[in-house]
């Protein structure tokens, strides 16, 4: 079986964006891809990023947040790593060792989202579509 390629998604909290993204490449080609993800500063999960990923069918609700840091400091060799914050944060992320190829990906925060719960939830669901887009645009490129 050939090796599946390592991709780690990174933003400040690990609350939303980064377990989106990891969510949707292991939906999308959990087959070719090993995803994970990790924040600068781990967080709480954010429900947001729960619900609009439960519509689409994958479950994260019992996922957790986890460090940079710790993914660094253990010498896991990732083929990418991908930002998904705003620039200046992604700047903070650590070079890992190794051939890694660093992307950055720029949406919007959904923990800055206003308004009631629905404006929200509509605003978190145009992010989750922005990001899913990036990453079948990722496989596709990736793997052609």
């Amino acid at each position: 079986m050939e090796r599946k390629i390592k991709v780690l998604f990174v933003c400040i909290h690990n609350s939303a964006r980064s377990q989106i993204a990891e969510a949707l490449l292991e939906k999308i080609a959990g087959d070719r891809f090993e995803a994970f993800s990790a924040g600068l500063e781990p967080g709480t999960l954010n429900p947001l990023a729960v619900e609009v990923m439960q519509e689409l069918g994958a479950d994260i609700s019992a996922n957790q947040t986890k460090s940079v840091f710790d993914f660094f400091t253990s010498g896991t060799i990732f083929e990418y790593v991908i930002t998904v914050c705003d620039g200046a944060s992604a700047e903070k992320c650590p070079i890992f060792p190794g051939f890694t190829k660093r992307i950055h990906w720029s949406f919007a925060d959904p923990s800055a989202l206003e308004g009631d719960h629905e404006a929200k939830l509509v605003a978190a669901r145009k992010i989750r579509d922005e990001i899913q887009a990036a990453v079948e645009v990722f496989v596709n490129q990736t793997i052609a």
